[in-house]
């Protein structure tokens, strides 16, 4: 394993890190619009909370693999660029399936 791939995969689960939070927050909008819906647009936004939840879902996955593959399973023992933090300080909300 060369020296580059730690530092992809740590920018590639900033990434999806990035994309696990929109799609986290999309999701509580959509479920909030199931609620007040109707019944034609009901089963619409239930459609879409689903694949949002499989997104969401795939995303920790890939997260956890990258982690356990190239940073030994801790992003923390991994060296910073300046001015950057470590990724285990980027906060984001898991929705459960």
């Amino acid at each position: 394993m060369g020296d580059h791939q730690p530092a992809q995969a740590v920018e590639l689960i900033r990434a999806l890190l990035h994309q696990l939070r929109e799609m986290t927050s999309q999701l509580a909008w959509v479920e909030r619009q199931d609620v007040t819906s109707r019944n034609g647009r009901a089963f619409a936004m239930r459609m879409e909370a689903a694949a949002l939840r499989r997104d969401i879902h795939e995303a920790e996955f890939l997260i956890d693999r990258l982690q356990r593959r190239y940073l030994n399973g801790d992003e923390r023992t991994q060296q910073h660029p300046a001015g950057r933090q470590p990724l285990a300080s980027a906060p984001y909300t898991v929705v459960k399936c």
